[in-house]
């Protein structure tokens, strides 16, 4: 039986997503963990998070997992969600919450170069009206070729709730954007690794699809 690993490091909606996995396909085994050895032992691995990158990256470090990541998110099918997406990149705007203002920057896992940046203030949409961040709620997604969009209609709605987003040095690497009110990344893709910035396990139907596409994919594009 296939296996994967939603890696528990004390933030994410870790029951929600294995639940939202488990729903997508009732053959793949799900491990909800922090153990190394788990982690290095899955088929696919899942990394998601809510709240800020400071406490994210700080609780990895203290889990001794930041290593882990890195290990195999060069080796297997790994899915990045919300928090879990801005991690990987380089850097955030998002400052690190403590007294250490030498770098008002937190530095996230750089397994994918670029920042994560705040959306502005005072965003209006087309007509003039003011938009709220966080940016919260559905929104259209317009995507790509990749496998873990197949059987996913263009332009779906997927649930989002965040005040920052990702800016990769690689414009290549994006795979799928949104609007609020321009266009920014809401999914990354990098040979094994695809992240997102919406939560699929909250995004019914088309979230549920590319969760099963995820449960299928081999890490190859």
């Amino acid at each position: 039986m296939s296996s994967v690993a939603v890696i528990d490091y004390g933030m994410g909606n870790l029951h929600s997503i294995a639940k939202a996995l488990q729903h997508a396909d009732s053959q793949i085994d799900i491990n909800i963990t922090s153990n190394h050895q788990a982690i290095l032992d899955a088929d696919r691995i899942v990394f998601p998070g809510v709240g800020a990158i400071g406490d994210c990256i700080h609780a990895l470090q203290e889990s001794g997992l930041i290593e882990i990541i890195k290990t195999v998110a060069g080796l297997k099918p790994f899915l990045g969600i919300c928090l879990g997406m801005q991690a990987l990149l380089t850097d955030s705007e998002e400052s690190r919450g403590d007294s250490d203002q030498t770098n008002l920057k937190t530095q996230g896992l750089n397994l994918i170069a670029g920042h994560v940046v705040r959306f502005p203030e005072c965003l209006k949409d087309r007509d003039g009206n003011i938009l709220k961040v966080p940016h919260m709620g559905w929104n259209q997604v317009h995507f790509n070729s990749h496998p873990l969009w197949e059987n996913i209609t263009q332009a779906s709605r997927f649930y989002f709730v965040h005040s920052y987003f990702t800016v990769p040095d690689d414009e290549s690497v994006i795979s799928a954007t949104a609007n609020y009110p321009d266009a920014f990344a809401c999914a990354l893709a990098r040979e094994n690794i695809f992240a997102v910035q919406f939560h699929p396990e909250k995004s019914q139907s088309a979230g549920l699809q590319l969760l099963r596409n995820f449960l299928h994919w081999d890490g190859r594009v």
